[in-house]
C-alpha cells in the first residue's frame, strides 16, 4: 500500500525544516564577554573574611543609610539588599545650552520648550547581593548604582548605571570600616 499524499508532505516538510536548520550558523562572538565587563565585575565586588552573612548584610544596609539611601527592600535569606535616594540632577551648563536654544528659536519665530526637557531630578538606586565565596570560607558583596533621570516635563531622560571608581570605593571603605568596628566591638 502506498503511502498518502498527506503523509509525504508532511515527511518533506520536516526534511526541508531539518535541512535549514542545519545551515543556519551560530554567530562566533556568542558566548563572548563584552568589553570591560571584568573590569566592571572588579569594581562592584569585594571579598571579606567572615562567614557572617548576617552581619555582612546588616552593615551593607547600615553603609547605604549612612550614604543618604532609604532601603526599599531587604531579603536576608537570599542575601539581598536594595535602596534608593532621590538628588537634584540639574546641570548648569544643559541649562545654559536650553535657554540658549530656545532663545535662537524665539528670534527665528519659532516655538521651542528645550528649557522643560532639561535633567531635573534623579533616583539613584543600589542593588546589593551578598553570597558566600565559591570554597565557604569568605563572603562576596556585589553592588550596583544605577540612576533614572527625569526633566523638567516629568519624563525620563535616561537610565544608566554608574560606573564611577570613586563611588563604589566609598562604598566599600565605608563597609570594610563598619565590618571592622563590629569584629571590634564585638571583642570589648
Amino acid at each position: 500500500m502506498l503511502p498518502s499524499f498527506k503523509k509525504i508532505f508532511c515527511f518533506l516538510i520536516m526534511l526541508l525544516a531539518f535541512v535549514l536548520a542545519g545551515c543556519a550558523t551560530v554567530p562566533k562572538d556568542l558566548l563572548k564577554l563584552p568589553e570591560g565587563y571584568l573590569e566592571k565585575r572588579q569594581l562592584q565586588m569585594r571579598k571579606y573574611d567572615t562567614i557572617d552573612r548576617e552581619k555582612v548584610i546588616s552593615a551593607v544596609a547600615g553603609v547605604l543609610q549612612d550614604l543618604g539611601f532609604i532601603l526599599d527592600e531587604s531579603e536576608t535569606k537570599v542575601g539581598f539588599v536594595a535602596a534608593s535616594k532621590k538628588a537634584d540632577a540639574t546641570d548648569a551648563e544643559q541649562v545654559a545650552e536650553a535657554l540658549f536654544l530656545d532663545l535662537l528659536s524665539a528670534l527665528a519665530g519659532t516655538y521651542s520648550n528645550y528649557s522643560s526637557q532639561v535633567d531635573a531630578v534623579q533616583y539613584v538606586k543600589a542593588s546589593a547581593i551578598v553570597k558566600p565565596s565559591l570554597d565557604g570560607k569568605n563572603t562576596v558583596v556585589r553592588v550596583t548604582f544605577q540612576r533614572v533621570v527625569w526633566n523638567k516635563n516629568n519624563q525620563i531622560n535616561r537610565v544608566e548605571t554608574i560606573n564611577d571608581a570613586k563611588v563604589y570605593q566609598k562604598f566599600f571603605d565605608s563597609l570594610s570600616k563598619s565590618l571592622f568596628l563590629g569584629n571590634v566591638l564585638k571583642f570589648l
